[in-house]
């Protein structure tokens, strides 16, 4: 089927779907729950073949953990299904609701966004995540993953869309596009009149393509750049395992650690500490002449990596000058992701906290907590690090705007 066409079909399913109400959308998501284990050996099988495509290639490791499905991804996958049917359901909501002084009774109320395009590489999740997400928010999608996931997202689009049909509800709410031809992501790039807003789930390759070309509004949802910052005053005992939970508990992905921030006041006695502990969990270290000069065993690295991430067991390590040096790498650097100070001085955690730039802060934990499903949010569309429409984990608020509803008794405009 064209895009053109893919696209239609899922606005007026979207249309329809407006109305529906709290029921059906979890009888959905509860029965696409079942389908899952119903159908995981066929997943697995078909992930299979996407990972020896990816392989063949030569796509590297983080892109194949990224790609991989397990039975305690799927499991995952359910779970996140659970939390997404345990929530409110946004629409609907009233917001705020006055009264004027011509006896104007006005409601701001939540309501779906429409149609949300979802163009994404690797993590053959996501098309689950968002369509879950769409769902209970009232609105639909139309997905495009990348040609390495096209045989595990077809088998997982199959379930969201078997479950839709058996409840009731037109399975072309949630639009998948097969298409191996990449003007099929351009043309879905210029369907404004059916996608409402889009979100792009990769790289910043992906991310800047999508902002250059997308016809409709963009919640950009860019990769990670992490930062943590060892101040002086920080708890050693409890930074060496969070920075090792941040770094190494799954590296490819986008709040794992990059850059690890080294007060000069602890650069004698921290370094060969956390240094020895990334090493012997595998970790490359790439440190700086500082760094290098207590830590020999690190490779030197320079200004023009600082920006760099890694996705992958490797890391860069600096000493700073203190909390505002700290802060003004991580505004220089960072990718407004998720970044952390690890301190026991309430002021410096206080400070770090509103000068940062970045959608999630953390104080004495780890960056890794920057998902929808570990923030109470049941799963996550993405995670946006621009200032409008949302910031952060795009759960199923930051899936609905707001309108007007206004009643009146024969009020006239004067």
């Amino acid at each position: 089927m064209e895009v053109k066409a893919i696209c239609e079909l899922t606005k007026l399913a979207a249309n329809k779907f407006a109305g529906v109400g709290t029921e059906v959308k979890n009888a959905v998501l509860n029965r696409a729950k079942e389908l899952l284990f119903i159908e995981q050996e066929a997943i697995l099988q078909a992930n299979l073949k996407d990972i020896e495509r990816a392989k063949e290639n030569g796509r590297n490791a983080a892109f194949i953990d990224r790609l991989a499905l397990t039975p305690a991804r799927i499991k995952q996958m359910a779970d996140g299904l659970d939390a997404i049917v345990a929530l409110p359901d946004p629409v609907g909501e009233i917001c705020e609701e006055y009264v004027l002084p011509n006896a104007l009774e006005v409601k701001r109320v939540r309501a779906p966004l429409g149609v949300i395009g979802i163009i994404f590489e690797a993590r053959p999740n996501v098309s689950i995540d968002a369509a879950a997400l769409c769902i209970k928010s009232g609105n639909g999608v139309v997905l495009r993953g990348s040609r390495e996931s096209v045989n595990s997202v077809g088998m997982l689009v199959a379930c969201i869309k078997r479950a839709l049909a058996e409840n009731g509800v037109s399975p072309d709410l949630v639009g998948l596009i097969e298409s191996q031809d990449r003007e099929a992501t351009a043309e879905m790039l210029r369907e404004n009149k059916y996608i409402d807003v889009v979100i792009p789930r990769g790289g910043e390759g992906l991310k800047k393509v999508v902002l250059a070309n997308a016809t409709m509004p963009v919640i950009a949802s860019a990769g990670g750049n992490c930062h943590t910052y060892v101040a002086p005053s920080a708890n050693l005992a409890i930074a060496v395992p969070i920075i090792l939970n941040a770094k190494t508990s799954r590296p490819s992905t986008c709040n794992a650690l990059e850059t690890i921030l080294i007060d000069e006041k602890l650069v004698e006695s921290f370094t060969p500490v956390i240094c020895s502990a990334l090493a012997n969990a595998g970790v490359k270290i790439n440190g700086t002449k500082e760094i290098a000069a207590v830590y020999g065993d690190c490779n030197l690295v320079g200004e023009d990596e600082f920006a760099h991430e890694y996705d992958d067991m490797e890391i860069k390590i600096t000493s700073v000058k203190g909390i505002d040096e700290a802060i003004a790498h991580i505004n220089k650097y960072g990718t407004n992701h998720s970044d952390a100070i690890l301190t026991e001085d309430a002021s410096e955690a206080e400070k770090f906290s509103k000068e940062v730039d970045s959608s999630a802060v953390y104080v004495n934990t780890s960056t890794r907590f920057t998902d929808g499903f570990e923030l109470g949010l049941g799963a996550e569309m993405g995670i946006s690090t621009q200032k409008l429409h949302v910031r952060g984990p795009i759960g199923l608020k930051e899936l609905t705007s707001v309108k007007y509803v206004v009643k009146g008794y024969g009020q006239l405009r004067k």
